[in-house]
């Protein structure tokens, strides 16, 4: 699977996992040089906090576009160290 966004593959893996229609990618698979940390969270009553990422891409900024549970609940343990995507970045195979 491959993540894009702004014509640009942010991330690839073939280690994905779907979590309500979302791949969540391994964080080794993403390309750091496209991801900003970001001070925005919010909280899923069955996965716990949410953190999110900016992407800058060739100069463009999109704001809290990734976002991943670095400690996620017992529910979603799978999802831990995983991150994943929305607003316009396209995942596909």
């Amino acid at each position: 699977m491959k993540a894009i966004w702004n014509n640009t593959v942010v991330a690839e893996s073939d280690d994905t996992i779907v979590v309500e229609n979302n791949h969540y990618f391994p964080a080794d698979s993403i390309k750091r040089e496209f991801f900003e940390d970001s001070i925005a969270h919010t909280t899923c009553p069955w996965k716990g906090r949410a953190s999110y990422y900016s992407l800058r891409v060739n100069g463009e900024l999109n704001k809290d576009a990734a976002w991943y549970y670095p400690e996620p609940k017992e529910a979603a343990s799978q999802i831990e160290g995983r991150v994943a995507f929305w607003k316009g970045v396209k995942v596909e195979n």
